[in-house]
């Protein structure tokens, strides 16, 4: 029986295959067989075979990223330290 294949063309970032190429290589794999494992496992697994996510920042990061803002703004001042000690001391408080 003859090994049928198809072909498959998609458009994707330059800079992304790139990447993608030279961890294949050092890997010993090609994008065509990288691409055959995907599928297989899309098969296997009977779905994307990694987590999808939106991810959403954290509280703690939004909250960060506000301060920032506003340090950035200037309309709050940053805290500064001339040393470790003065900074350990603070967080120690």
């Amino acid at each position: 029986m003859a090994n049928l294949t198809g072909t498959i063309n998609v458009n994707v970032d330059i800079n992304i295959k790139k990447q993608a190429n030279a961890i294949l290589n050092d890997l010993g794999l090609n994008m065509s067989t990288a691409i055959n494992m995907f599928l297989a496992q899309i098969i296997k697994q009977d779905g994307i075979p990694f987590e999808i996510k939106n991810p959403k920042p954290s509280k703690e990061l939004k909250k960060s990223l506000e301060e920032s803002e506003k340090i950035n703004s200037g309309k709050m001042e940053s805290q500064t330290y001339h040393n470790v000690d003065e900074l350990f001391e603070e967080l120690d408080n």
